[in-house]
């Protein structure tokens, strides 16, 4: 039977490189991309793939996490894996030039939406008592003391980073299987992609709770 798969994310290299995987295994798979919404973010058409089912979601809001899951189990009858992405946007600026709007889409968009969402499907999968939530995001500090300043994008990154270590210590207390992906290696989404799946398909209760990372040094081909 196939594998019935939900993506989550925000649109990046990563959540695209994910896709393209999901693609290459299943028929069909759900996907709810996040827009850069940031001022001065460039615009980027949505990738057309004839695998995705796209679906709506509203980040900042709780019933749009509820609406959301409730959507992918029905469009897909159930949802075995859902793979969710945090990859966030990058803006560079002084503290004092920092924008209250783009404070506001950081915080509800990378922070809020991931906490709202994780609820939606964690209480679905501890209802059906099965199901696997993997927890993916890039685990990459390239700051020197000459670079501009990015402190949005690291605070949710850290936000998330966060919750996935709390989730992942919770998880012997669970009925159904955590993963945490990471990745140190900038620029080889394909790769990471691959490993993540490859993974998913080996994963088993006796390696609940892992925090899987990839990196330059890693053995997986």
């Amino acid at each position: 039977m196939t594998r019935r798969i939900f993506i989550a994310g925000n649109e990046s290299a990563l959540s695209r490189a994910i896709e393209a995987e999901a693609a290459n295994r299943v028929e069909q798979f759900a996907a709810a991309l996040i827009s850069n919404r940031l001022s001065g973010a460039p615009k980027h058409s949505a990738l057309e793939m004839k695998a995705r089912i796209s679906l709506n979601w509203n980040p900042s809001s709780p019933l749009s996490a509820r609406t959301l899951a409730l959507a992918a189990e029905n469009r897909l009858e159930k949802i075995d894996e859902a793979i969710i992405i945090c990859s966030p946007p990058s803006k560079y600026s002084s503290a004092a030039e920092l924008s209250f709007s783009d404070v506001d889409v950081m915080v509800n968009d990378h922070i809020k939406g991931w906490f709202f969402l994780i609820k939606e499907l964690a209480a679905i999968f501890t209802e059906r008592k099965h199901g696997t939530l993997a927890l993916v995001y890039p685990d990459i500090t390239s700051s020197g003391k000459d670079d501009a300043a990015e402190v949005l994008g690291p605070s949710a990154l850290a936000s998330f980073r966060a919750l996935t270590n709390g989730l992942l210590t919770a998880a012997h207390n669970e009925p159904y299987i955590t993963a945490g992906f990471s990745t140190s290696d900038a620029g080889n989404e394909a790769a990471f992609a691959a490993f993540i799946f490859k993974t998913l398909d080996e994963i088993t209760k006796r390696s609940n709770g892992k925090l899987h990372k990839f990196g330059k040094f890693n053995l997986f081909k």
